[in-house]
């Protein structure tokens, strides 16, 4: 949000991009002198950009459950005359703060080393401050900050800890004394940080409050600050139990305290879009009622019918009828499917115009290296192309992330960004990236092998421990394993992406990867975008003219890793270790910048891509080594 002239200046400043990852509705922000939440959609103002992407805006409709939404940009702050606010709207969060005084209590109770001294607080509401500073007995004003903790339940809900009846362990309408916050050590460790009342001793350890399954902050009451104060939802029901849902501690800095759900989609040219809306403009008044091809060819020959649809074929339009005519909508392809298959559709896709969104060309793999030939199908130097992001909600304490298609499922448990929203925010990359598609005989084939079916149950119970660990039911919450290919594919594009970035221009943060590993075929896209021509500077595309050499210099670099036999000798489900969802994979050899991820850091395993010191038989490129 850029600063604007007005009087009132805005409190702080958030980059457009940073709204739909970090700093989303109910998001909190530290600003210098106190703590906010961003508010929910119907509180942003300002002029927006609409962004056309209609294949993701149907599919955020219908996760959402509406009919249509539109995609626009955040709002800016807009350079007014006036004293009118514009630009994204944020609410004090939370309304509980502690005085910086410099003030110790002595715990009465002896210990090993005596009596122990803690760092004490005055615990004050905001609305108890003058002119925002506390009042110390001396009438001194003095600093305050928020308070660290917040109650919110995995519904996205969140509101204050009621302090008074967490210290007196229940409401106490006699008891109305000073609360304090008592802190010894660095304040990191929840046995040691307490709640005491002033004026009648009680005095209660927060490490109740981080109690697996407890009850002890109550049941959730559906507040959403974030929308407004009367937003709050009746009922905190969770779906698979029907009962109510309790609170849980959340730190406001932590990193679980909001995770952005977001569906991304590459712009793709929608072969069918020219002849469809073609039809469209003719349709209702002439063609509707046609029965044969004979019907369509007599239809032309009417002047408004033959300018609408010149440009195609009688076949082609009356085809494009008796779809309509049946009710037969188009069958319906996932995110990351009608992707792929545009890919690998044609030698070239999209025209080469400077405010395309898309243009890709096929490589020639006459100079391919031999050994990669019976694996390497298609090798697609992505000159242009524009990715759509939206958000959809937010979550807490886990984060939800799309499937291995790209999807997001419709029952996930999600926190709304508005009442009742007809537009969510979004932003537009344009970059450039090289696309490798694999052979389907050839993965195929190594998934016949023996020691690789061996791994695959090694891996599959890893990922069962981890959802029983998790309380995640898979056939009830709908969680897959994601299969073999798309570990080896997941696992090889991270090794790619950090020998491409030596060369390429780009840092390895920079460089993101998309896994197609579905019904449409096999292939991994490095890409690479943002909003202004950084993502447009050719070197991915220089790179895909020699993406060989960088396969051969990243299968070289997985073959060993610095925290060797360590790595290697990892067992995915090996309850010792709990890393479920890796293979021999760690900081030293696969792990890679979260923004670069699809997944998080998940689902890797160099040991089928390359052979390790461990040697199980499991690599692909067996025959390269």
């Amino acid at each position: 949000m850029s600063k604007s002239d007005n009087k009132r200046p805005p409190a702080g400043e958030i980059r457009q991009s940073q709204m739909l990852s970090s700093f989303g509705p109910g998001s909190m922000v530290d600003l210098p002198n106190h703590s906010v939440i961003i508010a929910g959609l119907n509180h942003w103002r300002g002029k927006k950009t609409l962004i056309y992407e209609p294949r993701l805006a149907s599919r955020v409709a219908e996760i959402l459950g509406v009919n249509s939404i539109q995609l626009y940009a955040p709002p800016i702050d807009a350079e007014n005359p006036g004293d009118i606010r514009t630009g994204v709207k944020a609410f004090i969060f939370p309304a509980w703060c502690l005085a910086q005084v410099k003030e110790t209590w002595e715990d009465p109770r002896n210990n090993i080393k005596g009596k122990k001294i803690y760092r004490t607080r005055p615990l004050l509401r905001w609305t108890d401050l003058t002119g925002g500073k506390y009042l110390d007995a001396q009438k001194k004003k003095v600093p305050v900050v928020p308070v660290r903790f917040v109650q919110a339940c995995v519904k996205g809900h969140i509101s204050d800890i009621d302090w008074s009846a967490f210290v007196h362990d229940g409401p106490d309408k006699k008891c109305r004394g000073q609360l304090w916050l008592d802190e010894a050590g660095s304040g990191n460790d929840f046995a040691e940080i307490y709640v005491r009342c002033e004026a009648c001793k009680k005095r209660r350890p927060l490490a109740n409050a981080t109690i697996p399954n407890g009850k002890v902050l109550g049941k959730c009451q559906g507040h959403r600050p974030w929308i407004g104060p009367s937003a709050q939802e009746l009922s905190c029901i969770r779906e698979s139990t029907g009962q109510p849902e309790y609170n849980r501690l959340l730190v406001r800095s932590a990193s679980n305290a909001y995770f952005s759900q977001v569906l991304s989609v590459i712009s793709l040219p929608d072969r069918d879009a020219p002849l469809q809306n073609a039809v469209n403009l003719v349709y209702e008044d002439f063609l509707q009622s046609a029965e044969s091809l004979s019907d369509i060819q007599r239809e032309r020959k009417k002047p408004k019918v033959k300018t609408a649809i010149e440009q195609f074929s009688d076949e082609a339009v009356w085809e494009e009828v008796q779809r309509r005519q049946s009710g037969v909508e188009k069958l319906y392809k996932s995110i990351k499917q009608a992707e792929i298959e545009t890919l690998l559709s044609s030698p070239v896709v999209g025209e080469d115009k400077p405010d395309g969104n898309f243009y890709a060309t096929a490589r020639s793999l006459d100079d391919l290296t031999p050994a990669f030939s019976p694996l390497i199908e298609r090798i697609v130097l992505v000159h242009r192309l524009r990715e759509v992001i939206a958000q959809v909600g937010f979550t807490r304490f886990e984060a939800e992330m799309p499937d291995i298609d790209g999807e997001l499922d419709i029952n996930v448990r999600r926190a709304a960004l508005d009442t009742e929203p007809s537009w969510v925010p979004a932003i537009e990359n344009k970059g450039e990236g090289v696309f490798i598609a694999f052979r389907t005989e050839a993965i195929e084939a190594w998934l016949q092998r023996e020691s690789v079916k061996k791994r695959g149950r090694e891996l599959s119970r890893g990922f069962d421990i981890w959802c029983a660990n998790k309380g995640i039911d898979q056939e009830k919450d709908k969680v897959n394993f994601p299969g073999l290919p798309y570990i080896m594919l997941h696992s090889l594009s991270h090794l790619l992406i950090m020998s491409v970035s030596l060369e390429c221009g780009y840092a390895a943060s920079s460089i993101r990867e998309r896994i197609y590993a579905n019904e449409g075929g096999y292939g991994i896209l490095l890409y690479t975008g943002s909003s202004g021509s950084e993502g447009t500077l050719g070197g991915l595309v220089e790179v895909g003219k020699r993406i060989e050499h960088h396969l051969e210099v990243a299968l070289e670099q997985g073959r060993l890793c610095s925290n060797d036999p360590v790595c290697a000798q990892h067992r995915p489900d090996d309850e010792q270790e709990e890393r479920f969802l890796h293979g021999s994979a760690c900081h030293g050899c696969l792990l890679i910048a979260e923004t670069s991820c699809e997944r998080g850091n998940h689902f890797l395993d160099r040991a089928l891509v390359v052979s390790t010191l461990e040697g199980l038989g499991t690599e692909f490129f067996s025959n390269l080594l």
